[in-house]
């Protein structure tokens, strides 16, 4: 569909582009990968990781790890049938099924070339410590690469959780959203409030420019939240922000909360 097609639009400078899809049957999963091939992606990930209940309750995302026949049919049919690499995102586990150590080596087997592991079970979603003990113990049994995932919100736990695990890297998600400066080895402390702006409306008008004005605004909305997250800002005042439908009016009040407030980190 068209509505997808846009979404997953990319440019050169990007690279390189994987794309994650998540569902629970191999057929239809095989079919979407296919699909995307045709956009020329740098590799295609299997989600075995999604905690949210709406996904993983219905066998998709980490609901994957709880039938590992179905995920190495999956791995096993994306590797014979695409040309490019696979990768797979998964976690420990369930509380019940701790098998992340299972699904990692069915992932190398049967034609993964990477997998990144959240260290944290299902049910502990995005909070808790990860468990960097049996991370280790997974990269220490696989030959492919593996990327380490769950708690990196500073500089230093980049560093901590390589040098814990052995792992090849890490992935960011959530700690990125908040602190995108992550990416330069710099903690959001340490950023000046200039550059907050300056990245904050650039990424408004790179938004507006890909969704369109309306959506555009919209989806912005969560990531305005972070930018602003640091600063003791009234109530009233993020509320009118956030409720904001004109994206003029929405950028005059950035303005204004940075001006009047001459916020500094």
């Amino acid at each position: 569909p068209h509505y997808i097609k846009d979404k997953i639009h990319f440019t050169e400078d990007e690279r390189p582009v994987f794309f994650q899809i998540y569902g629970n049957s191999a057929d239809s999963l095989l079919k979407a990968a296919l699909i995307l091939q045709k956009l020329e992606p740098d590799a295609i990930d299997i989600n075995m990781g999604c905690p949210n209940r709406s996904i993983a309750g219905r066998g998709a995302g980490a609901g994957l790890m709880r039938t590992p026949i179905k995920a190495a049919r999956i791995v096993k049919s994306f590797s014979r049938s695409l040309d490019l690499p696979i990768t797979a995102k998964i976690r420990l586990g369930w509380k019940d099924c701790q098998n992340g150590m299972l699904l990692s080596q069915i992932i190398e087997e049967f034609g993964g070339s990477l997998v990144a592991v959240h260290a944290r079970s299902k049910e502990q979603g995005h909070e808790g410590k990860p468990d960097l003990n049996t991370l280790a113990e997974i990269k220490d049994r696989l030959k492919i690469p593996v990327l380490g995932n769950g708690g990196i919100r500073q500089v230093d736990d980049i560093e901590n959780m390589i040098n814990a695990t052995g792992c090849d890297g890490v992935m960011i998600g959530r700690g990125a959203v908040h602190n995108p400066w992550i990416f330069t080895g710099r903690n959001r402390h340490e950023v000046k409030t200039a550059e907050v702006q300056d990245l904050m409306l650039e990424h408004l008008d790179r938004s507006l420019s890909f969704y369109g004005p309306a959506n555009g605004l919209v989806l912005f909305r969560k990531f305005a939240a972070e930018y602003l997250k640091p600063y003791s800002l009234g109530r009233e005042i993020r509320r009118e922000l956030l409720t904001e439908i004109d994206y003029k009016k929405f950028k005059s009040r950035i303005l204004d909360i940075f001006q009047e407030n001459q916020m500094e980190i």
